[in-house]
């Protein structure tokens, strides 16, 4: 008996990068931190869905990360200050720098992520995708 109510839970499709529509494709071809970069793929290899929608696309998940960025460093600010109280803007300079040198793998690989789950008008999960191919 076949179950038609087979869904995919979006919070963790989402933490794994899978593909927006189908939820069970990869999104990417590398992993997030490595000496390799991170190479995304051009289709969902599950339904075929086409990440990159229109030419240029991605640069819009620029705003995204600029957003992440501004909300790590103000995050770090505070926590510099509330566990230091310091005032020498050198340590808050280095430790925010340092921060956004390691998040930016994260941050450039969930900005996609989100503008693909969250900020693309037309693009909704089909749970019918998600069922395993029959030859």
């Amino acid at each position: 008996m076949e179950n038609n109510n087979y869904k995919l839970a979006a919070w963790p499709a989402f933490v794994h990068a899978k593909c927006p529509r189908c939820r069970r494709g990869d999104m990417f071809a590398t992993s997030m931190y490595g000496f390799k970069g991170q190479e995304m793929h051009k289709t969902c290899s599950h339904c075929g869905l086409t990440y990159e929608r229109e030419p240029g696309y991605f640069y819009v998940a620029m705003f995204v990360s600029y957003a992440f960025n501004v909300a790590e460093m103000v995050t770090a600010a505070v926590a510099i200050s509330v566990l230091t109280g310091s005032h020498n803007p050198w340590l808050y300079v280095s430790i925010i720098l340092a921060i956004a040198v390691v998040l930016s793998p994260f941050n450039f690989r969930y900005s996609r992520v989100m503008l693909l789950y969250w900020l693309t008008p037309g693009l909704h999960y089909h749970p019918e995708m998600s069922r395993d191919k029959i030859n």
